[in-house]
């Protein structure tokens, strides 16, 4: 569906004139900002249906505005940026950040996955009205409000880490592939490049697990994938 509005914050010049260039070739509105603080405000003024975000920007740098973006709204937000470090990725994806691409990177590519988290989010909204419930031991899912509580605690889940689950619990017992996951996810392939993925993982296993380091939800299928324990 064309006509969402993306917001790109970056303080690189060339870059947002690149990225808007293909965006609104396929019939996105597009904001831009090129510090953090504008870029918060812009958020609660102007509500975009996804956000491009550096990480280093003046002002406040990528990470904070995540942050703040966070405490208020779900709105997508993929993180374009030099870093390339793990931990950087890590980091990205702990305070709320749904995907990563590093620069430099391909327009068709950022493209493809603004186009994807845009679907999901279109497919949330449509089964909003759908007040489900998954329940297991000691871990419960409200698919309605999108929320997790484990003994009866709530988890800080990430949109794309309840996701995540929500694949897997749908399905209790079935081996998913790394690809499979990742494709249901994220809408597209992953390329070979399963890092985020793992992150993502990684990520859930602390928040939802007793004992991260022995899973008893969500089980390691070596050399294959992933499966929920029920």
């Amino acid at each position: 569906m064309s006509g969402e509005k993306i917001l790109i914050v970056d303080d690189e010049t060339e870059i947002v004139e690149l990225i808007t260039l293909y965006l609104e070739k396929e019939g996105y509105e597009v904001l831009s900002s090129s510090n953090g603080a504008e870029a918060v405000e812009m958020v609660q003024e102007h509500r975009p249906d996804l956000v491009i975000l550096d990480i280093l920007l003046p002002e406040l740098d990528g990470i904070e505005v995540c942050r703040q973006i966070r405490k208020h709204y779900t709105t997508p937000i993929l993180f374009l940026s030099c870093k390339s470090e793990d931990m950087d990725i890590i980091l990205g994806f702990s305070i709320g950040g749904d995907d990563y691409m590093t620069k430099p990177f391909s327009p068709g590519q950022l493209v493809a996955r603004v186009k994807a988290h845009l679907r999901r989010s279109h497919l949330l909204e449509q089964h909003k009205e759908e007040a489900q419930f998954l329940s297991f031991p000691g871990l419960e899912m409200d698919l309605l409000s999108r929320t997790v509580r484990v003994n009866g605690q709530l988890a800080p889940l990430s949109s794309k880490e309840f996701d995540l689950l929500l694949h897997l619990a749908r399905t209790p017992g079935k081996v998913l592939s790394l690809e499979q996951l990742y494709k249901m996810t994220w809408g597209v392939d992953s390329n070979g490049d399963t890092r985020t993925l793992l992150v993502h993982i990684s990520n859930l296993r602390k928040k939802i697990e007793p004992n991260p380091a022995d899973p008893q939800y969500i089980l390691t299928v070596r050399g294959i994938g992933y499966k929920f324990n029920h």
